[in-house]
């Protein structure tokens, strides 16, 4: 039989973890996280990571894995998804991917190379030192700025932060090819067939279900959560803290506003990045949707999934 692997993408809040770890249990499944919070370690409460109970009903990988001081790459987890995925195969079980981070779902589903750099020679070598002295001296915004007149969209997708990805950009921009953009120019592995099915729920509920689960994350701690990180040496200079929650509250406890603002910011930027990723799931041909709000309830939902992968896995 051909190898399958079974996608359950959707926004942040929707509802994945359960609907993983029950799809999972129906069908001889284990579990690879694809997000990029889950998988650091001691980041628990802002990461929604699954509970020790949740953990416990089904084998996950890839949650609570990478030491937050680490600077993890799409690259780094498509080496250890891709690994995790085999693991899965070699027990004969299937593996379930689930998660709502699109760059890393998209090295599981596509043939991405990561690893091929600019051809080296002198005038790359002079250009790339000239761009580092210059975020040494004028700082790394500067150098994002030029990448932004030369190469919009690799702007858009690159953070200021990452110095090292922004002037790779530029060097490709300079010499005449640009940075392939992993989010369009895609070509389908053909190490498995994927099956592939998003959550979602109407607009306002999934709204309400944000805000409620900040509250929730509030209440349960996260604010000791990011002080004992920052305790540990991590700052917002980490890749790790600039997660949602996590570089909200340490711009709080910098001065820059107050705790309430914080919240209202946490909740909104959450917000926000659930309506990217469902542009981002929309990309995807072959994709099947669930909306939950249209069923009566989340396991009615969740059976009408069973009998659809049923006929899916057939295939």
């Amino acid at each position: 039989m051909d190898k399958k692997i079974i996608v359950i993408c959707g926004p942040t809040a929707v509802g994945k973890t359960k609907f993983a770890i029950e799809i999972a249990k129906s069908f001889n499944g284990e579990i690879v996280s694809c997000d990029s919070m889950q998988l650091y370690k001691y980041m628990n409460i802002g990461s929604a990571k699954p509970t020790p109970s949740e953990l416990s009903e089904v084998k996950h990988y890839l949650v609570d894995e990478i030491e937050p001081s680490y600077d993890f790459s799409a690259a780094q987890y498509q080496r250890l998804a891709k690994n995790a995925v085999n693991k899965i195969f070699q027990k004969s079980k299937i593996p379930v991917i689930a998660g709502g981070t699109g760059l890393y779902l998209n090295s599981i589903l596509y043939d991405m190379d990561f690893s091929a750099p600019p051809s080296e020679n002198s005038a790359h070598s002079a250009y790339r030192q000239k761009l580092y002295t210059e975020a040494e001296k004028f700082g790394r915004q500067f150098v994002h700025e030029k990448l932004l007149k030369a190469d919009p969209d690799a702007a858009n997708r690159i953070h200021p932060n990452n110095l090292k990805k922004v002037i790779r950009a530029l060097e490709a921009a300079e010499f005449g090819r640009g940075i392939r953009n992993f989010a369009t120019d895609l070509k389908e592995t053909s190490d498995y067939k994927s099956i592939k099915l998003c959550l979602t729920r109407e607009r306002e509920e999934l709204y309400k279900r944000i805000d409620s689960r900040v509250d929730v994350l509030i209440d349960e701690g996260l604010e000791a959560e990011v002080k004992s990180l920052i305790s540990m040496g991590l700052s917002e200079n980490n890749i790790s803290m600039k997660g949602i929650g996590y570089k909200e509250l340490i711009s709080y406890f910098n001065g820059e506003y107050d705790r309430e603002e914080a919240i209202r910011l946490i909740k909104r930027n959450t917000r926000h990045l659930a309506k990217r990723q469902i542009t981002w799931f929309k990309r995807y041909e072959n994709m099947r949707w669930f909306n939950i709000s249209e069923y009566k309830s989340e396991n009615a939902c969740i059976e009408d999934i069973k009998l659809w992968l049923k006929s899916a896995i057939k295939k």
